[in-house]
């Protein structure tokens, strides 16, 4: 059962990065697959609340869970902090830097999204 939940663990964690790609550059589908807006623009809209609000995401309580339940260290940061930022940051994210991650978050799609709408 425990390598079960390791291997669940390790999925939660795969979708978690597949969504964080998924909401920076998922404008980028959009030509192809435009009916991805209504699922895309949510999304963005609650990775950049999860950023300035410091909200904890759903997926980084399932994969601390089944951790938990695999008998692994789980981690009390969010999952940018351990993953992606603690190589960056090794005393934490500063709250700046969640704001800013929000901020580019936001930047980021606007641009996209209008360029997307310029060229069509």
């Amino acid at each position: 059962m425990k390598i079960l939940s390791l291997l669940a663990a390790r999925l939660a964690m795969l979708l978690h990065f597949g969504f964080l790609a998924f909401v920076l550059l998922g404008a980028l589908l959009f030509p192809r697959w435009p009916d991805l807006l209504w699922l895309h623009l949510p999304l963005v809209c609650w990775g950049v609340l999860v950023s300035v609000m410091s909200w904890s995401c759903p997926l980084t309580t399932l994969e601390n869970a089944l951790l938990r339940r695999a008998g692994k260290p789980t981690y009390s940061v969010g999952f940018i902090d351990h993953y992606l930022a603690a190589q960056l940051f090794p005393k934490g994210l500063p709250r700046t830097a969640q704001i800013g991650m929000g901020g580019v978050l936001l930047l980021v799609n606007t641009g996209a999204y209008a360029w997307l709408l310029m060229q069509g």
